[in-house]
């Protein structure tokens, strides 16, 4: 084995979260200890941060340093990662897409074609549904809501209500929740004396208070349920009843509750927080639909349809005042 390959197999080694004997390395490697020895000093010297371990078998591990050094991924880890940085390029979180694209961009360069096969299989079977663009979320405002949770750390924040109140918080963060489309906090609120559930992209100017508390027992089995259970009490939701001109079985499930009508109609019945969204849904189901709850979608989903012929109609000009749905 050359010595290039031989330090390649230890850091992949020294990679997983454990520590190993120096003998044991010296083992899977074929090597004496001493070669080890020396093998982790020319890993230091490329500025992977490798400690050692006093004691009669002595240990080496590695651990977060100044600067990240290049990692070493094997073939399933590099598809995982490729794959989930494409899926992150159009995630939530400001500055997060343009972030993974970059990092994507330099993954798949040294990507053998073998893996890039398997990468462009894997995203042609995927397709997220995009991003809203009022639900962007600040990610020093993620930082700081996750590290106060990991800490047990009273949190202080301001907070805009869907009615647009302003108000400020003082909670005991407990979970961060990430659906497909936006990142809630499950968190006990002081003030209040009850658990409540906040939108993460209307929390602002939050900071740990440096008050650490012991973690308090959550009333649900974990943060998804309660926040599934709970979350169209604390916020605005409308539910739509809607006949889709289509059979059930070609209407996706995960819009609603899919009930057949007939062979060539069903009934869909489907809920959101904005009537922005509830529209945008239907407008993605690829099949003609009509409209019975709520009156507002429909004179919303009317007022986007002029909107339209509008934006094809060079010639009609938009109405004095208007204003979006």
């Amino acid at each position: 084995m050359t010595t290039p390959t031989r330090l390649l197999r230890l850091l992949s080694l020294l990679q997983t979260p454990r520590e190993w004997p120096g003998s044991e390395l010296a083992r899977r490697l074929g090597v004496s200890r001493r070669t080890i020895r020396r093998d982790v000093e020319r890993l230091r010297g490329l500025g992977y941060p490798v400690v050692a371990s006093r004691g009669v078998e002595g240990g080496y591990r590695l651990v977060a340093g100044t600067a990240l050094p290049p990692l070493l991924l094997d073939d399933e880890e590099a598809v995982a990662v490729a794959v989930g940085l494409r899926n992150a390029a159009g995630h939530a979180v400001t500055g997060l897409g343009e972030a993974a694209v970059r990092a994507l961009t330099k993954l798949e360069q040294v990507l053998p074609s073998r893996l890039r096969y398997r990468v462009t299989t894997l995203n042609t079977a995927i397709d997220p549904v995009p991003e809203p663009l009022d639900a962007t979320v600040d990610p020093e405002v993620l930082t700081t809501v996750a590290a106060a949770i990991t800490n047990t750390e009273r949190l202080r924040f301001a907070y805009r209500s869907h009615r647009g109140e302003a108000s400020r918080r003082h909670v005991e963060p407990h979970r961060l929740v990430p659906t497909g489309r936006r990142w809630y906090l499950v968190a006990f609120d002081l003030d209040r004396d009850d658990w409540r559930v906040f939108r993460v992209d209307r929390v602002r100017d939050s900071f740990a208070t440096g008050v650490r508390v012991p973690a308090r027992e959550l009333p649900a089995d974990d943060a998804a349920s309660f926040l599934a259970d709970n979350l169209y009490g604390f916020a605005p939701t409308y539910s739509a009843v809607v006949t889709v001109f289509a059979p059930a079985c070609e209407v996706d499930a995960r819009w609603g509750e899919v009930e057949p009508i007939d062979a060539s109609r069903c009934l869909l019945r489907c809920h959101a927080d904005t009537l922005e969204w509830l529209a945008f849904q239907l407008t993605l189901l690829g099949h003609e639909f009509r409209v019975h709850e709520p009156v507002e979608l429909a004179d919303h989903l009317r007022e986007w349809g002029r909107r339209i012929l509008r934006a094809v109609s060079p010639e009609t000009e938009p109405a004095p005042g208007a204003s979006p749905p």
